[in-house]
């Protein structure tokens, strides 16, 4: 009897998304090499907030967005920015964003990120309990504050929505918000509070500990950089990098905000745009919280981590070859402030800017491509990236390996943007 020869697959891009992906097919007995040109876990994999928000069924792209934008955008300390040279380059990808936020269309997508969202903590929990680090996972509850309750109603579809979903949220005055998180000051009189939602202690020790186990079973890294996919008729073949050149039965691109620029090499136009996130880093910060804080005014998330204080937010477009722009750290110490009074703004502070890969309807690319065989996809998960990672990973694992997926794929395909 002749043995089926293993299958091997070569992922590209050694985020939280690429290693998990790695982690779920070698479990399953693939052979399995992971190629980036960083080190494990860097990027948006690190320096994430290490929220879990296993509740965030709703899009960015709401119904009145397009109220909403023009005041923020012509805040130059708001939670969006497009600075004046890109507008003609982020027009198209604006324009599907607007039509996503029609009512219909959230609906669709709310639902779809449920499907992702629901068991993404319990994922999580599961394979660091297998590699033995369950301290990084932390069910701690998450708690969004806002000055008052007509600032909250701006985001009261949202709420409405994760109801709807069966989310449990707590209504909270100020008194009450201070029980939880004493140092939130008195300018957050009114927020919300989910208590089943999670958050990782420290995302890069996550990512690192994922890969250190991998190496260790045998699990190729290749320190390269891939600049197109290999065809040969209607299947890829594998990877070019350079001069160098990789084969496989498979090729999964989980390259995040640069996988769009490598699938065009395949005649896929997908539509994902980086979203330029900020964070700020503070080792003495005077603060002490037991779980994630959201100014959600200010789109602002302060989270406890193993390195300090956190604090993560603004939305910048720019592309991937633009400088970080200083001028955008400056808001998270101002707002971060106002948010806690005793916060600490002459701590030494680490600063971080990164590419999240965000698409106009809020929802990844995962699943088959289905104009190439050989050819995987799961990236473009925009915000909930580190939260999505473990359950997509898990699902795209399972359709490789021949199973039917838990999650049908069907709403994450492609294939959706090229009509």
């Amino acid at each position: 009897m002749t043995q089926q020869a293993t299958p091997h697959a070569i992922i590209i891009g050694a985020g939280i998304v690429g290693l998990y992906t790695a982690y779920h097919l070698h479990r399953a007995g693939w052979r399995v090499q992971i190629m980036d040109r960083a080190e494990p876990g860097m990027g948006c994999s690190a320096g994430n907030a290490g929220a879990l928000s296993s509740a965030s069924v709703a899009p960015l792209g709401m119904p009145g967005i397009v109220r909403q934008a023009p005041r923020m955008l012509l805040d130059p300390s708001g939670p969006l920015s497009v600075p004046p040279h890109y507008w003609l380059s982020a027009a198209p990808w604006l324009l599907r964003f607007i039509r996503a936020s029609r009512p219909d269309h959230v609906a669709a997508i709310s639902r779809a990120l449920k499907q992702l969202l629901a068991p993404a903590i319990n994922s999580h929990q599961q394979v660091m309990r297998q590699l033995g680090h369950e301290d990084l996972i932390q069910i701690t509850g998450q708690l969004h504050v806002y000055p008052d309750e007509q600032a909250a109603a701006k985001d009261s579809g949202g709420w409405t929505l994760r109801r709807e979903h069966g989310v449990q949220v707590e209504t909270l005055n100020h008194q009450q918000i201070c029980s939880l998180e004493p140092q939130v000051g008195p300018h957050y009189q009114f927020g919300y509070f989910m208590p089943d939602q999670g958050m990782v202690v420290n995302p890069l020790r996550q990512a690192q500990t994922i890969a250190a186990a991998l190496a260790a079973d045998g699990v190729e890294f290749l320190r390269d950089e891939a600049q197109a996919l290999k065809i040969d008729g209607q299947r890829v073949t594998g990877i070019a990098a350079g001069q160098n050149s990789y084969h496989a039965d498979h090729v999964i691109v989980c390259a995040g905000a640069w996988s769009a620029k490598l699938l065009e090499t395949a005649d896929y136009k997908i539509p994902l745009e980086t979203q330029r996130g900020y964070h700020l880093t503070l080792a003495d910060s005077g603060i002490s919280l037991s779980r994630p804080v959201v100014a959600a005014d200010r789109k602002i998330f302060v989270s406890p981590q193993e390195a300090g204080l956190r604090l993560a937010g603004t939305v910048e477009f720019g592309g991937l070859n633009r400088p970080p722009t200083q001028q955008r750290l400056e808001p998270l110490l101002r707002y971060g402030k106002l948010l806690f009074p005793e916060l600490n703004t002459s701590s030494q502070a680490q600063s971080w800017m990164g590419h999240r890969p965000c698409l106009p309807d809020s929802l990844p690319v995962l699943g088959p491509a289905r104009k190439l065989k050989g050819l995987w996809l799961n990236f473009g998960h925009g915000h909930l990236g580190l939260t999505m990672s473990a359950i997509s990973s898990q699902l795209l694992s399972q359709a490789l390996c021949g199973q039917t997926p838990d999650v049908s794929l069907d709403p994450y395909a492609a294939e959706r943007f090229q009509a």
